[in-house]
Parts: C-alpha cells; sequence; structure tokens
C-alpha cells in the first residue's frame, strides 16, 4: 500500500515544538492515482509575506496545514535548529500552547521567516 508522509510540528510533553513523521494510507483511489481517505477540513487561507517576512515565537492557534505555494519558508525550534519549505513543500502545524499553560516566549512554539529574494505564498487548511 502506498503512503503519504505526513511532516508534522508538534508540542511535545516538555511543551516545546518538535518535529514528527508520520504515514498516511493511500488506501483509495486506483493503482495510477491513489488517495488517502478524505480528511475533514475547517477551512483555508492564503498569504503573502513579503521579502524580509519574520514572526517572532508564536504557537499554532489551530491546527492546520502548511504548503508553500512559492518562494521559501524556514521554520525554527527553540532548540535552535531550522527547518526550510521549498515550493511544494508542506507540514501540519499543530504546536499548540499546552491546556493550561501561559505562552512563554523561551519555552513554547516556533518562529517562521522568509528567506531568499522573492515573496512567501503559502496555503494554510485548517484541520
Amino acid at each position: 500500500m502506498s503512503v503519504f508522509t505526513k511532516i508534522s510540528l508538534v508540542t511535545g510533553a516538555d511543551g516545546r515544538a518538535h518535529w514528527a513523521e508520520s504515514s498516511l494510507a493511500l488506501s483509495e483511489g486506483k493503482p495510477q492515482s491513489r488517495l488517502s481517505p478524505l480528511l475533514p477540513s475547517g477551512g483555508y487561507q492564503l498569504r503573502e509575506s513579503p521579502v524580509g517576512f519574520r514572526s517572532d515565537f508564536h504557537c499554532t492557534g489551530e491546527p492546520q496545514w502548511v504548503f508553500i505555494i512559492g518562494g521559501v519558508m524556514e521554520i525554527g525550534l527553540q532548540d535552535g535548529s531550522k527547518r526550510v519549505f521549498r515550493p511544494g513543500d508542506h507540514f501540519y502545524s499543530a504546536d499548540v500552547l499546552p491546556a493550561g499553560a501561559v505562552f512563554d516566549p523561551a519555552l513554547h512554539g516556533h518562529c517562521s521567516r522568509q528567506v531568499g529574494d522573492e515573496p512567501l505564498k503559502t496555503l494554510f487548511v485548517r484541520g
């Protein structure tokens, strides 16, 4: 059976954002065009971020898929690691603030920035 690799940004038991990978079964469709089961969604938004865009550390408000349409996006974690996403790349952003926690910019969330000389264009699909 074919699978789709789901890259996820999640909140760990330590309250920090971490990357995780899992597989979604492509169990439907035809051999030449495998599909996942229909997944729920709660709407979508398109965003364009200008050259030079960067965000401070923050948590994801609502879990959502992030698809890079144009430009380059870098995601930084509290541990200093960074991951770069280019057009066609994706990740599932689910690093929400732990229940009962008060946001601490030195502990929680991730930061993001546009990289290069092309505006960043993204599609957010609520999951």
